[in-house]
């Protein structure tokens, strides 16, 4: 394959509380489709961020066709033909497709915009990729398969002889699949590496040449995809023994406190039945995009359901939004907490009180004095720490934030309590006191339903875990099997895999 066409160095990343890569190192040929894996949390969305300029390393070094690339923005790495596709992808979906394809690469005739030539040129391009579109459409009318196209169009375009593929086939049904795939060989003909992300090994071992496998930040191995079985993947991708971080105990349980059966949402989760007990935690365990998150949605009501019951205490209850789940002593702690948990610029003591504002009522205002005091219990309870409780809850951690979504819940006295990605963004000592609260509140009775993209956390803390795939249950493993190792990472990790 010739010399390297991109080379990268002993790269070293580190956050507050986290050592996210550790001297990691690989290369990659021109004409090579070679595959990052590993699991959530293993260092690759870092890796990719310090290659295409959004991360500066704080060691290390990136080598572009055999020159030192010192990259401070993205546009900068695609100055240098590194392009990133996300998975996420970010089109302008109010702009045609040829102001997307020429968007910082207008074509100018004097001092105006050459509109009909882009026109023309995009017409070119569209065709030698297969797709027959006016460029003169606008990119929401695309398909997430046909702005993937897109997204890979403007990458080459712009002369990227490296594309990083982030998740490419995560929304694509399986001929959409196939087209990539064959867009990929076709790139691949044209001497551009590509580096290829994907949490499907079966399409990894069919397009990719060779995989690395990240774990912990680490880099553990670079193998020839026809030289290696997906189980051995596994086994290099989950090596790893639980440690001490985990403080669960023994929680006597009580009865049934929530069921679901039969959940639907289409095209989503189909079928879901199951049920928690007081004290206990349920982890639900899956690859990102299986569903997980999308099954609670529906439950506390921030998404449609299309079929199923609902519920609390053996007396079903009807969930059509979030203020009817609150009303059943549902709380659901969101896996954004920026986004849907916490107001940013309002105080801690505002946030803790929004979703508790009926309980402080004294005829037609709010009881100051009880408000605060219970604020204050929290934040001693919970151990917020801040310099007052009047500061604005974005100054916090995102340990001392995640404390305060929590806070703002336990006020409401929940019967039910779901936690999706609880310590997501937050450092070591951070987690341990979020899982000492998790064992406290089972304690309580307060029955936890717990999602965690990390296997050994969901293995660390959970009475019973289920795995999601395709918005369908595949597998449920009890406690005492994952203590007596008969359940392992792997047996996991295998039912998240599972075609449904």
């Amino acid at each position: 394959m010739g010399d390297y066409r991109l080379e990268v160095k002993n790269l070293h990343k580190r956050f507050p509380g986290v050592y996210a890569v550790k001297g990691v190192s690989f290369q990659i040929a021109p004409g090579e489709v070679h595959a990052l894996v590993g699991e959530n949390g293993a260092g690759k969305s870092t890796l990719m961020k310090m290659i295409t300029g959004e991360y500066i390393p704080d060691e290390g070094e990136v080598y572009h066709n055999g020159e030192l690339i010192k990259a401070k923005s993205v546009a900068d790495s695609q100055k240098n033909g590194i392009a990133m596709i996300h998975q996420e992808l970010a089109p302008l979906p109010d702009m045609t497709i040829a102001e997307n394809i020429f968007l910082g690469q207008e074509i100018m005739k004097g001092k105006f915009l050459n509109d009909r030539e882009m026109e023309r040129q995009t017409a070119e391009i569209l065709k030698e990729y297969g797709m027959d579109f006016d460029p003169r459409m606008k990119v929401r009318k695309l398909s997430v398969a046909q702005t993937q196209m897109l997204e890979i169009i403007k990458a080459v375009r712009k002369n990227a002889d490296v594309i990083i593929m982030d998740e490419p086939t995560s929304s694509l049904a399986d001929e959409e699949s196939k087209k990539l795939f064959e867009i990929i060989r076709e790139l691949k003909e044209k001497d551009v590496a590509i580096i290829y992300i994907s949490h499907r090994l079966e399409e990894i071992l069919m397009i990719t040449d060779r995989i690395t496998v990240l774990r912990d930040g680490e880099y553990i191995k670079t193998v020839p995809a026809d030289g290696v079985t997906q189980n051995e993947l596994i086994e290099m991708m989950v090596g790893r023994t639980l440690d001490n971080i985990y403080p669960k105990e023994e929680v006597p349980m009580g009865e049934t406190v929530f069921e679901v059966k039969n959940l639907c949402r289409e095209g989503v989760f189909e079928d879901v039945s199951f049920s928690v007990k007081a004290g206990e935690i349920l982890g639900f365990s899956g690859l990102v995009g299986a569903g997980r998150s999308e099954i609670m949605n529906a439950i506390f009501g921030l998404d449609k359901l299309d079929a199923g019951q609902i519920f609390v205490d053996g007396r079903e209850v009807s969930i059509k939004n979030p203020t009817n789940a609150i009303e059943n002593k549902i709380a659901m702690v969101s896996e954004d907490r920026k986004l849907y948990g916490l107001v940013l610029c309002r105080s801690i003591k505002e946030n803790i009180s929004l979703p508790n504002l009926s309980s402080h009522h004294r005829g037609l205002f709010i009881n100051r004095r009880k408000e605060m005091k219970e604020v204050q219990d929290y934040e001693a309870a919970l151990g917020i720490k801040c310099a007052s409780i009047q500061v604005d809850t974005g100054t916090l951690s995102g340990g001392n934030q995640q404390k305060v979504v929590l806070a703002k819940w336990l006020l409401s006295e929940p019967r039910v309590l779901i936690l999706d990605e609880p310590t997501r963004g937050i450092d070591v000592g951070a987690k341990f006191e979020i899982y000492k609260m998790m064992v406290d509140l089972a304690k309580k009775g307060i029955a936890i339903i717990m999602i965690s993209s990390e296997l050994p956390e969901v293995m660390g803390m959970s009475d019973r875990i289920l795995c999601v795939s395709g918005g369908k249950i595949t597998g449920e493993f009890e406690r005492k099997d994952i203590i007596s190792g008969r359940v392992t990472q792997k047996s996991l990790l295998n039912s998240a895999l599972k075609e449904v």
